[in-house]
This record gives C-alpha cells, structure tokens and sequence, in this order.
C-alpha cells in the first residue's frame, strides 16, 4: 500500500507541475476531471489514492504556478499579486530570484502547516459557529483596509466598485439579466482578464524586453514574512471571497516586509491557504479550494486518520517540489532571453483565449475581453491590482448580507 501511495503522490506531483506551468490549466480542472471519472473509469482505484493524488498534486502547484505568473505575466487565482514585485525584479534581471523566494517561503509554509495544525484544530472547532455571522463584518473591513492603503483613495474605491459590479454580473448573469445563461469556471476569464492578459496586453504594447537573467540565490528573510503569513492565511482560509493575495496583503501590514519579503510571505500564504482547506473540510466539513472539494466528492467526511495522510502528503510533496521548482526557475531564467517577449506574450495571450473557449465557450471569451479592458483601465488609474479583487469580495458581501 506504502508503493501505492508514493507512486500516486508522484503522479499528483507531476500533474501539479503541468498545472502550475501551463496558463489556465488549473488544479480545479483536473480534480473536477477525477472526480467524474471517479464513478467510471477511475472506479476499480482505491479513492484514497485519488486522494493522495489531489492533495499532491495541489501543493506542488502552489510552488510552481509563480513561474508563469512572474515569467509571463499569467497569474493563476491566486498568484495575481506575484505580477507587481515579481515583474520589478525581472526587469531588473532578478526573475530567477523572485522565484526562489517565493519557493522558499511555500517551504517554510509546509513545515509551519505541519506545526500548527493540530493546535488550529482545537481552537476552530471552538469557533466555528461564529464564523459565518462573522463573514459579512470581516470582509468589509479587508474593503476598508484595502482602500486605507491607497494614496488616491477615491480612484481605489472606484475600482473597488467598478470591478465589484463586474464581478456581480458575470457571477450571477441569470439575477442580473433576467435570462437563463450558462456559464461554466465564470472566474476563470474574469481573472485571467484583470490580472493576467491585461499585462499581457500592456507589454505587447510597451514592447517589453527581458534582460538577461542572475542566476544567483538572494538574501532570504523567513521569520518577518511567515509570520504575516501565519496570522493572515487562516482567516482568509475560512472566509469566501479571500484567497492568498488578500492573505498576503493583511500578512504584509502586520510583518512590514519589503518587496522581496512580501514575495516570500505570498508563497508562504498560498502553500498555507491551500493546507488550511483541507483542516477546515476536516474541522467544519467547508470548502475553500477546488482540491478539496474534489475529495470531498470523492471519500465524503474526512476522518482523522485520512487528515494525517493528508498532511504526511502535504509534507512529503512539498519537499520535492521545492526542488523541482529551483530546477525549473534556473532552467526558465536561462531560456526567458533567447525568446521575443513581445512574441511570447501574443502567443500566451492566444493561448488563454484558446483555454477560456475551450473551457468556458464563446461568452467566456467575451467576458476575457472585458475583464482584460477593465483590467487595462484599472491599471491606468495607478492604485495596487489588489483592488481589483472587489469583483469577488463585493458579490460574496452581497451575498451573505442578503
């Protein structure tokens, strides 16, 4: 049983490693894809190995997706804020640095998960009928504390709105419109189109070139981020509408890191958010992440045996993903030069409007589109991207108030 579980752990590995390069091919996707299958095709295997694979799988693509975002400019839903300081250091010919801090602080994420999970057990099993009375009321204040952190105030809070009103429509378009629309992964191309081929749009046109890349190891500071990171990830675990970026922004007000520091602290807070899904499927039976819905689906209520297996997993192929991601960032920061950024970014735009049809059909695309030129707008009005996260926080505040 021991082989079988290393080998789908392996397997889950190399899944989130094809995840985590490609743009838009997602964790949500492959578990939505094993969890169909799970009745069929998939049936004669044993679902703690499906298990094993997910949660594999998933941590090795919170290590690896910041190679496309800081590389490409093509955040996943949760490395959108990577963009800003990952993007600096690139151009400055540090791309390979930005990503091994990040590595490093999904590394030290693994170990404090470890640490603190059985002590955060006990203290949110004690909470946990409070939380959803507290959902509304916390997230208001993240808007607050969002805006507070602007210089212009008022163009923060018009893009708050704007990308609020977007999310809104594109997230309930049957309320809104009064007609009957399908729509599959509806944030998928909304996403995309704020955080990712927006800059993709804006480097074609400012013609961007890449310098050539330092393949030298920077100076890392763990405890200042971390601890941001450990503060900020469980809250933002437990409430909808917040992911890692958000996490990494309340994290980075509390620990005061620099540029550098608050790429650590994002990578710590993504390994962490997605670590705390899989405590909370166990403590409150809730999900935050598309993996740990797929295993909900796929063996129901978590038993503590099986969270242990879990989070062995978690430790397990975190190490080995650490690994590989060094090797990947060296091996992208050699090539990244060799290759027409401008052509690059027209074919990784294609790319994702290709992805967006394939996956969420012809009004996904027009969503892309308008999400991206939203995207564009908002960037003009030179306040962080970070408040173009109001196109989830504002509906799912709406969402809980009514």
């Amino acid at each position: 049983m021991l082989i079988q579980i290393f080998a789908f752990l392996l397997v889950g590995i190399l899944a989130g490693t094809i995840t985590g390069l490609i743009p838009g091919i997602h964790v949500n996707l492959i578990g939505i894809f094993i969890v169909s299958l799970s009745a069929s095709l998939l049936s004669s295997i044993t679902p703690i190995y499906l298990v094993v694979f997910i949660a594999s799988m998933a941590i090795a693509h919170t290590f690896i997706d910041f190679i496309p975002s800081i590389f490409l400019g093509c955040p996943d839903t949760d490395t959108e804020l990577s963009i800003l300081p990952g993007h600096e250091l690139l151009k400055k010919g540090q791309g390979y640095q930005a990503i091994i801090l990040t590595c490093y602080g999904s590394l030290a994420a693994i170990f404090i998960l470890i640490l603190i999970s059985f002590p955060s057990i006990l203290i949110i099993s004690k909470i946990k009928n409070f939380i959803p009375l507290l959902i509304p009321g916390l997230l208001i204040l993240v808007l607050f504390f969002l805006i507070s952190l602007e210089n212009k105030k008022l163009s923060a809070l018009f893009v708050l709105l704007l990308t609020g009103f977007l999310g809104i429509l594109i997230l309930n378009p049957n309320e809104i419109l009064g007609k009957s629309i399908e729509l599959t992964q509806p944030l998928f191309p909304l996403l995309t189109g704020l955080f990712g081929s927006s800059m993709l749009v804006l480097s074609i046109k400012n013609k961007t070139q890449i310098p050539k890349q330092k393949i030298t190891k920077p100076k890392i500071k763990i405890l200042k981020p971390t601890l941001g990171a450990v503060i900020a990830s469980p809250l933002c675990s437990f409430l909808p509408g917040l992911g890692s970026g958000q996490a990494a922004i309340i994290g980075n007000t509390i620990s005061k890191t620099d540029k550098k520091g608050f790429l650590v602290l994002l990578g710590a807070t993504n390994t962490l958010v997605m670590g705390f899904s899989f405590i909370s499927l166990y403590i409150i039976s809730k999900t935050r992440t598309g993996a740990a819905i797929a295993i909900q689906e796929i063996i129901g209520t978590l038993s503590w045996k099986i969270l242990i297996l879990i989070l062995m997993v978690v430790l397990i192929s975190g190490i080995i993903s650490f690994f590989l991601t060094t090797f990947l960032a060296k091996f992208f920061s050699q090539k990244i030069t060799k290759i027409d950024y401008t052509t690059l970014s027209i074919i990784t735009l294609i790319f994702l409007g290709i992805i967006v049809f394939l996956v969420s059909g012809f009004l996904g695309l027009v969503i892309l589109i308008a999400s991206t030129f939203t995207g564009i707008y908002c960037i003009s009005l030179k306040v962080k991207r970070t408040n173009m996260m109001g196109c989830l926080l504002i509906p799912t505040i709406i969402f809980y108030l009514i």
